[in-house]
């Protein structure tokens, strides 16, 4: 199978890539910088910068998108975010209207962003999208997506919430950025730490996105979440356990607004999200419990 990847440079995406190398099969990634992308893809994998030069593709994983995280929020960061996202998703699907032999799938990245600040509401792939920012971005960027069903392309949105790995090439995701304060027995809740923290482990994340890939009824919507969100909270808890570190100094909502800006109300709301479409398919997840997820990637 040969299967094109955006994003393939990142913390889901080299991972990916690796596994399929592993097992055999065809990889290409589109990225914009080819020096770079060389240097941290692992080897096998095919970097390309033109989608002119990609043909004959069987899946395509696109996993782009500038990390929201990654810089405080001001109107040019938004507009890169919504660039990186939605120009590209642009860019797969017009360049799939003029192959003559069309991908059999698109596993189009997303986030349990879509469903905007729900409070205590168990969420599910049938729950309509939100009216904030981020539900805005979520819900351009898979419409975007979903125009590739015209051209005969099945299509699976993947609503990503938050990816718990180790930290490697790629960089450590969310957990990377919160371990040094919990390391020194400074980490504790955000806010009031009742605000829903739906998370995933990477290995299954890559497992489920798979999957999608491999599984000719899957389409539509799917939350890649564990199946047990816990609180913001309970996450602290769990995590200054498997740290054997206390983890009771709270972070102010005001200071954490001071920190990271207008992000802080995704961080102090949260979504309760379930995997309901992908436990409807059939889809067994390795980690469904938080601690046991953080200590596989702690190595606990």
């Amino acid at each position: 199978m040969h299967v094109l990847i955006t994003g393939g440079t990142g913390f889901i995406g080299r991972e990916l890539c690796t596994g399929l190398l592993r097992d055999g099969h065809q990889v290409t990634v589109l990225t914009r910088e080819l020096g770079a992308a060389a240097k941290r893809l692992p080897e096998g994998a095919e970097a390309i910068d033109d989608l002119a030069r990609s043909e004959s593709v069987d899946a395509v994983v696109n996993l782009a998108g500038a990390n929201l995280g990654g810089q405080r929020w001001n109107r040019v960061s938004k507009l890169g975010f919504r660039s990186s996202r939605i120009d590209t998703t642009r860019r797969l699907v017009d360049w799939m209207s003029e192959l003559a032999v069309k991908p059999k799938v698109l596993v189009s990245g997303s986030a349990i962003g879509w469903y905007g600040p729900r409070g205590d509401e168990k969420l599910s792939e049938a729950d309509a999208a939100g009216s904030d920012y981020s539900a805005m971005l979520c819900r351009d960027w898979e419409a975007e997506a979903l125009k590739a069903e015209a051209l005969g392309v099945r299509v699976c949105r993947l609503r990503t919430g938050i990816v718990l790995g180790p930290k490697g090439p790629a960089g450590g995701g969310a957990l990377a950025q919160m371990l040094p304060a919990f390391k020194l027995g400074g980490g504790g809740p955000m806010g009031s730490g009742q605000q829903w923290m739906s998370w995933v482990h990477r290995v299954d994340l890559i497992t489920l996105i798979r999957f999608l890939i491999e599984r000719d009824s899957a389409q539509g919507p799917f939350n890649g979440t564990a199946p047990e969100p816990v609180t913001n909270g309970e996450f602290a808890k769990t995590l200054g356990r498997v740290l054997h570190r206390p983890a009771i100094l709270p972070m102010p909502g005001f200071m954490l607004k001071l920190i990271v800006g207008e992000m802080a109300e995704i961080l102090l709301t949260g979504q309760r999200v379930i995997p309901q479409a992908a436990l409807d398919a059939g889809f067994v997840f390795r980690f469904p419990n938080l601690e046991a997820a953080l200590r596989d990637v702690l190595g606990r």
